[in-house]
């Protein structure tokens, strides 16, 4: 009877603390803005997905700040997160591979661009994946919104599964993120009067409207639409940003939303 009534007391602590713990808790979803107890009350409540945000810092032409991918991939981490339910959103890896320093080439060719190899890369998301895994985080999710170390992220997680077979850990890469915020919103731009030589592929219409709908305050509008057309020589590839609006950003940024949480919540479901 004694032991029966200090399990019953015991119980009761658990479920009070519990209790005070989810109404003190911030209504986020950004790890970082948690303490670490609040975040093992969350994992134990079922948030077991954590997206790993991946951005890059690297120019993006005179007229959009330095730090564009990590703002965006932060910001669309959230919502991703938010939609899903079940999610938690990392620390956004911005130092990643952008070409060599000896001799300079790609985007270090410009200042502030940041370059790291792509084996310190690729063992950096292996860390951090294998660090949410110990923690007791099911399903790792890593987006990358800058389109040249994809295939580093698609090598990390087919090591990560290999490495975790017969454990509940998985890790994942929608390719529905890259897809639709490069091809997928080209296309809609096009359907919208758009050409390609406007649209670009780095820094133009497209790149710098989806800036517009998340991160205005990084781009300079005044230049970005008085300026003269801009080319390779300024950071600009293939496009002309001069037209960009934070409306048609709007429309990349539902289509990249949507369909991550559509292909996420298929993922995850089949587990």
């Amino acid at each position: 009877m004694l032991l029966s009534l200090r399990r019953t007391f015991v119980a009761a602590l658990f479920l009070t603390a519990t209790q005070i713990t989810f109404a003190q808790t911030p209504k986020t979803v950004v790890l970082e803005d948690l303490t670490w107890t609040e975040l093992r009350a969350q994992i134990a409540a079922g948030k077991t997905t954590i997206i790993i945000p991946i951005g890059a810092t690297e120019q993006s032409g005179p007229d959009v700040a330095l730090g564009k991918h990590n703002a965006r991939v932060k910001i669309l981490s959230q919502r991703i997160a938010e939609g899903l339910g079940n999610a938690l959103v990392a620390p956004v890896i911005a130092y990643v591979p952008e070409g060599s320093y000896a001799p300079t080439t790609s985007h270090m060719r410009f200042p502030g661009t940041i370059t790291v190899p792509d084996d310190v890369f690729e063992k950096t998301l292996e860390s951090a994946a294998n660090s949410f895994k110990v923690h007791g985080f099911k399903n790792i999710v890593f987006l990358g919104d800058h389109g040249g170390y994809q295939n580093d992220i698609k090598k990390v997680v087919a090591q990560l599964n290999k490495a975790w077979a017969g454990s509940p850990a998985r890790a994942i890469l929608p390719s529905e993120y890259y897809a639709a915020s490069s091809d997928g919103y080209a296309q809609i731009l096009r359907k919208h009067g758009y050409r390609d030589d406007e649209i670009g592929t780095h820094a133009g219409l497209a790149d710098t409207s989806l800036q517009l709908a998340v991160a205005p305050q990084m781009v300079r509008q005044d230049s970005l639409r008085n300026g003269p057309k801009l080319g390779l020589a300024d950071g600009v590839y293939g496009g002309d940003p001069r037209r960009s609006t934070a409306e048609l950003g709007q429309l990349g940024i539902d289509a990249i939303v949507t369909q991550t949480i559509n292909a996420l919540k298929t993922a995850t479901a089949a587990r």
